[in-house]
């Protein structure tokens, strides 16, 4: 196996200080000649603007619709699918600023590598730290709800899981979630495998959930009452702000190609092309899916309802076939996010890793398989644990803030660089001048400031506890931070 060659830190009392530590940034020169460098020996060139997009989409298309709407119609009401469009909005200013920065940042890591390039080591660390929770406790709150799914499936036979495997200590009589364990094992097994083999099975999956939310919509309008939207906004613009809020996990992931600049063909051109196509796909699909479903149930019938979409399934069709079908596929969609979500966190940590941020064996890529085989198998084995026996709560909920912050920070990064380095070639640059980042900047902090105290305060805590890894190792082990100022410098300026 390959490893990164990183520069050891300077002895105690010789490093940099810590203040200028902090705002050391990373040339985007010597970004793209690392990866090159990289790219030689470690990871390949297969994916497409095709498959680059099948991943964006496979990391988000299904999260919400089939974990969060239930959880998000009692909050707003009928008018649930404007939450879904702010969401979208939101995330799709975001996307813009994305697509900007992949195009002259083509590499690995994704935002933290963009803030590294603009902001400086201190943001870096935030930004890679909530693409952390983003990425690996987002993935195991996905799994989870892949119980309920495979129960409405085996209820067909006339089987059920019993409460000891159905869940894990947060509810009573669960011992362990089995469902999540094993979506979780299944999925980085088959990265382990390589990314080409996961990308073939995930483009597979995505068209395969794609047709199931285009059934679950044909079949929903057969029985669509109007009336059902009366009153569309019972909870009034509140209710639908806190939704849109709350519904904004179900865009975690649309970032996900833009882990895999390494792996692309042309990153510069593909990059920008995959995130806006992914964006315009899962958000037509969300609003088409959340019209559909209230225009068939009346919005205080969420409420009670676990998994909400098979149950319509069921109740319309009167089909064990439909039901078994539906059911069947959505859990192949949750395992379709639980595959490009691990994929996008194992690439953020090896680029993390090259950096010093993180410990080596986050980078060990193996020859055989191309991938960040050690990396792949750490990140996942925490997920499955986590998945299968540890309560979420408010930390599956700060998911939401730590990637709201960390799209705020892109567009900032954009508004940086277009100050700063007017002059970069920028193969996608997001129309109407600064109006774009500024308004995603502006659009995730309000989402933001939507969401409640405790979720803050666990958000908080998660951010002491990156502070005190940062300080306690990665500060020491930066290979930025151990460059003498004059090499720091001729770095900047290659």
């Amino acid at each position: 196996m390959s490893s990164p060659q990183h520069t050891p830190a300077p002895p105690s009392g010789q490093g940099t200080g810590i203040v200028r530590q902090l705002g050391r940034r990373k040339s985007i020169t010597s970004m793209i000649k690392d990866t090159e460098d990289a790219n030689s020996k470690e990871l390949r060139r297969t994916f497409g603007v095709f498959q680059l997009t099948m991943i964006s989409v496979g990391a988000t298309l299904g999260t919400g619709i089939l974990v969060i709407l239930g959880e998000a119609v009692p909050i707003a009401g009928p008018g649930v699918w404007i939450a879904f469009i702010l969401a979208g909005i939101t995330a799709l200013l975001s996307a813009v600023s994305y697509a900007e920065m992949a195009g002259m940042v083509p590499v690995s890591g994704s935002s933290y590598s963009y803030t590294y390039a603009t902001l400086g080591e201190g943001v870096a660390w935030v930004c890679g730290w909530c693409l952390v929770l983003e990425y690996a406790v987002s993935v195991a709150a996905v799994a989870v709800g892949a119980a309920d799914y495979v129960n409405e499936t085996l209820r067909i036979f006339g089987l059920e899981l019993p409460p000891a495997l159905a869940s894990g200590p947060e509810q009573p009589g669960g011992v362990i979630n089995l469902s999540a364990l094993i979506v979780v094992a299944l999925a980085t097994i088959l990265l382990m495998r390589g990314a080409k083999e996961s990308g073939i099975v995930n483009t597979i999956i995505v068209f395969v959930k794609i047709g199931i939310l285009v059934f679950f919509s044909i079949v929903a309008f057969t029985a669509f009452q109007a009336g059902n939207f009366e009153p569309l906004l019972p909870m009034g613009a509140a209710g639908v702000t806190a939704a849109a809020s709350v519904v904004f996990f179900s865009y975690i992931g649309f970032d996900a190609a833009s882990t895999a600049g390494e792996e692309a063909k042309n990153p510069k051109r593909d990059l920008p092309r995959a995130i806006i196509l992914s964006m315009v796909i899962v958000t037509t699909m969300y609003v088409l899916v959340a019209v559909t479903a209230i225009g068939a149930r009346e919005w205080e019938w969420f409420e009670t309802s676990t998994a909400p979409l098979v149950q319509i399934v069921h109740e319309i069709t009167q089909s064990n076939f439909a039901v078994f079908l539906f059911a069947a596929s959505s859990v192949l969609a949750i395992f379709s996010v639980v595959i490009t979500v691990l994929y996008g966190q194992s690439r953020i940590l090896l680029t993390m890793s090259r950096d010093g941020m993180v410990p080596r064996l986050f980078g060990v890529v193996s020859p055989r398989t191309g991938t960040p085989l050690v990396g792949t198998l750490v990140t996942g084995t925490l997920v499955a644990i986590t998945a299968a026996l540890i309560p979420l709560g408010e930390l599956a909920n700060a998911t939401s803030i730590g990637t709201l912050f960390a799209f705020c920070l892109v567009n900032v990064a954009v508004i940086y660089l277009r100050v700063t380095k007017p002059q970069l070639e920028r193969t996608f640059k997001a129309p109407l001048g600064y109006t774009i980042p500024v308004l995603g900047a502006l659009a995730c902090a309000f989402l933001m400031l939507n969401l409640g105290g405790v979720t803050w305060a666990v958000f908080g805590i998660w951010m002491l506890v990156g502070a005190l890894i940062y300080f306690g190792y990665s500060r020491r082990h930066s290979r930025v931070g151990a460059m003498s100022e004059q090499d720091y410098r001729t770095s900047l300026d290659a």
